[in-house]
């Protein structure tokens, strides 16, 4: 089967890869029989309008071209539709991608596995996060990590990368726990202090930090990390492992299998699929199947 396919850019991803991404992924979807049209937006706001006039106009796919910020974009377009969503990962992070086993930084592959992913079965259910009216599909920060982005996006200096180092270092000289109220699958909120809480609807962030590594992406569950309070040194210690998953283990850590969760902690600031969220209190919820992702 043969159909129109439109390709969701951002021109700006990884550097640059973005924008060199989309023909190769293009010409790998057109040598497979299938038409492709280009959806640009000037900003965020009308990216996503664009591309939810492709699902409504009836487009046989929506193919998003660059990084998880790009992703997640592309869910509020599809999520709760029948429109399939392919994705050529060429960001910073790639996480959406890695979780789902999808080429990364290769866009003529991602191109060849979302066209034989549309010939083959046309797209898998696969389970989605929702807080209020955003979808995400791999993790939503809170707490030390969600404030290292905040300190992060606020700095001037220096460029790129390097700024979220500078915050890193800030954020650690002022470590200090942070008081939640956290209810589970509806239960009454229980009061705890944590360093952080994540919550995994895939098993990591950051371009690799597997900080819910047992997360799965198809059994209708999230996986909650508290990170109960630390020192500078137990975090700084602890912090590598999280790359291999092994921090699960330590004893400041704690996991949750859970259908919803409500977080509120005062001043803190969420993050989902490494966009900001908005601030706490907030409620989030799987929804199993909620976008069919093409994938082998």
């Amino acid at each position: 089967m043969t159909c129109d396919i439109t390709l969701f850019v951002n021109p700006t991803a990884g550097r640059g890869r973005g924008a060199r991404a989309a023909q190769p992924a293009a010409a790998a979807l057109r040598a497979a029989g299938h038409s492709v049209r280009t959806v640009l937006g000037t900003d965020a706001d009308d990216a996503v309008d664009r591309a939810r006039e492709a699902v409504r106009a009836g487009t046989g796919a929506l193919v998003a071209v660059g990084g998880d910020g790009m992703v997640s974009l592309a869910l509020r377009a599809v999520a709760g539709t029948d429109v399939p969503l392919g994705v050529v990962a060429v960001g910073t992070g790639n996480d959406f991608a890695r979780a789902h086993g999808l080429p990364v930084r290769d866009p003529a592959a991602a191109g060849r596995a979302a066209a034989a992913a549309l010939k083959e079965h046309g797209g898998r259910p696969v389970d989605l996060g929702r807080a209020g009216e955003r979808w995400f599909g791999t993790v939503l920060a809170s707490g030390f990590d969600s404030r290292v982005n905040d300190r992060g996006n606020r700095l001037r200096w220096p460029a790129g990368r390097f700024r979220y180092d500078v915050a890193l270092l800030a954020e650690l000289a002022a470590l200090r726990p942070v008081p939640y109220r956290i209810g589970l699958d509806g239960a009454p909120p229980e009061e705890v202090e944590a360093t952080l809480v994540a919550v995994g609807n895939g098993p990591s962030y950051g371009g690799g930090m597997r900080i819910c590594a047992g997360a799965r992406c198809d059994d209708g569950l999230f996986d909650i990390t508290v990170v109960g309070p630390c020192s500078r040194r137990t975090l700084l210690r602890v912090f590598p492992r999280v790359y291999r998953g092994t921090h699960l283990t330590h004893p400041a850590v704690t996991v949750h299998r859970v259908r919803s969760v409500t977080l509120e902690a005062a001043g803190i600031t969420a993050y989902a699929d490494g966009e900001p969220l908005g601030p706490l209190p907030l409620t989030a919820e799987t929804v199993p199947g909620a976008v069919r992702l093409l994938v082998p």
